[in-house]
């Protein structure tokens, strides 16, 4: 992918082509009566329904070797892969780089799922499974990942990456503790803190760079806002500015610090802020809810909405693309949490609370 970026970076970008495809693929995923409708059925259902729906081929070319919500998970990984390469594969340009640095964050996954395997000691065949093979890592780094021995290794392979001077630092706390939270900590920083290497610091906002790093700086936010939520509500003794993810624009790290321990301040924050209108629904479920996990939900049905809006007000802009990956991972997750829902014994009501629709 790399030889292949590289080439793509040189060349004007073609947003017309790549949003009409994106239009198209936005149209087929699930709509809430495919929602209803999979929440009603069992596990063996669901795979007979998917394998009726764009998730065919996938279903199809793993049904030998799994069955059951397995099935269903791994075809889902693998089809949101193939969505994402097909991203890459259409666009050109500085539209290429943009879609390129978002989707690192399955790279961010990929090696999380990989270090979690050599620390459950999971069988590397596993831990392929769970792969999803749709950022910038080539084929062999994923594989050179898959073999290593020890999380040690995987540090070491990681030093020519964005990862690999903060995962060096992280493993040193994890030597200690033998916890992985520092490892996992790391790799989401490295990866957000990057996005935003190389862009400008003041473009025009309706310009196809500032509507990406208005995107990028209102996922940031949202992700300081779920960190902080958490501390505020575990009550736990920990440094809100170990978890302080910078490029956003809605906390510096003081102002997080502060209002991590003072849960009512940040909800008060958050309401006054530029984001107070898309979230004042969240924010009241908030105040109600409790526990984090509807509040959390809300988030990423704000975000999503709030990548619709931009999409809609500059549909020829990287916007619509960024919005259909985040409206294609929530199609995933979805499913996945009714496919394992079901198998759980969850009732339709309990499972559709657990959903993210618009």
């Amino acid at each position: 992918m790399s030889s292949q970026g590289t080439a793509k970076r040189g060349r004007s970008s073609n947003y017309e082509y790549v949003i009409a495809r994106v239009r198209s693929r936005r149209a087929s995923l699930f709509d809430d009566d495919d929602y209803r409708k999979l929440v009603r059925m069992g596990t063996g259902e669901i795979a007979r329904f998917m394998e009726e729906t764009e998730y065919e081929s996938e279903m199809n070319a793993l049904g030998s070797r799994y069955s059951g919500v397995d099935l269903v998970e791994y075809a889902l990984n693998r089809n949101l892969a193939k969505h994402f390469e097909d991203l890459l594969r259409w666009s050109e340009g500085a539209l290429y780089d943009y879609i390129a640095r978002y989707l690192r964050k399955f790279d961010v996954w990929n090696v999380k799922t990989v270090i979690r395997g050599l620390y459950a000691g999971s069988d590397a065949t596993e831990v392929e499974d769970d792969l999803i093979r749709a950022g910038e890592f080539s084929e062999r780094r994923i594989d050179q990942l898959l073999n290593a021995g020890s999380i040690e290794d995987v540090v070491e392979q990681l030093d020519d990456t964005i990862f690999g001077d903060p995962l060096a630092a992280a493993y040193e706390i994890y030597e200690e503790t033998e916890v992985l939270v520092p490892l996992e900590n790391a790799i989401d920083r490295a990866f957000y803190e990057t996005l935003l290497d190389g862009l400008p610091d003041n473009p025009e906002i309706d310009s196809p760079t500032g509507l990406y790093i208005e995107f990028l700086e209102a996922e940031v936010d949202f992700r300081n806002l779920r960190n902080a939520l958490r501390l505020a509500r575990s009550g736990a003794d920990v440094d809100p500015s170990e978890y302080y993810i910078e490029g956003g624009k809605l906390f510096d790290e003081q102002s997080l610090a502060q209002l991590a321990s003072n849960f009512d301040g940040l909800v008060a924050a958050v309401r006054e802020s530029t984001y107070g209108d898309d979230l004042d629904q969240a924010l009241g479920d908030l105040e109600d809810a409790e526990n984090l996990v509807e509040f959390e939900r809300a988030l990423d049905a704000a975000l999503l909405e709030y990548a619709d809006k931009l999409s809609n007000r500059y549909p020829l802009s990287v916007c619509p693309v960024l919005s259909y990956i985040l409206a294609k991972e929530r199609e995933v997750d979805n499913i996945r949490a009714i496919a394992r829902g079901r198998e759980a014994g969850l009732g339709p009501d309990e499972i559709e609370q657990e959903l993210v629709i618009l």
